[in-house]
């Protein structure tokens, strides 16, 4: 099971950007998809997961009204739509995948993760 995130870059504050999660492989039903991030010095963090059905999807406090969490389960393929972007939201962006857990805020819950993504916020 592979998954590769995609459509990392630099953006201007204020900007948008639309990550793409795409699974590949032995591709399994997993409860949840999630996207964390990570900071140079700084812990990796939650920034949001949606559930297979898509039917539940949450959010770190940070970007809740500026990030969208979607998916599409024909394309095997999660997303997650960044607007109003802050220099702080500058990280390596990761997707992650968790069979067992739907709604989980903790990356240790998560049993397969893609390579990260730059996003670069200038003010």
């Amino acid at each position: 099971v592979q998954l590769q995130a995609s459509g990392g870059g630099s953006v201007q504050a204020g900007g948008s950007l639309r990550l793409s999660c795409a699974a590949s492989g032995r591709t399994l039903r997993y409860s949840g998809m999630g996207w964390f991030r990570q900071s140079p010095g700084k812990e990796r963090e939650f920034v949001a997961v949606i559930s297979w059905s898509g039917g539940s999807t949450n959010y770190a406090d940070s970007v809740k009204g500026r990030f969208t969490i979607s998916r599409d389960n024909a394309k095997n393929t999660v997303y997650l739509q960044m607007n109003s972007l802050k220099s702080e939201d500058t990280a390596v962006y990761y997707c992650a995948a968790s069979l067992e857990y739907s709604n989980s805020y903790y990356y240790n819950d998560y049993d397969y993760w893609g390579r990260g993504t730059l996003v670069t916020v200038s003010s």
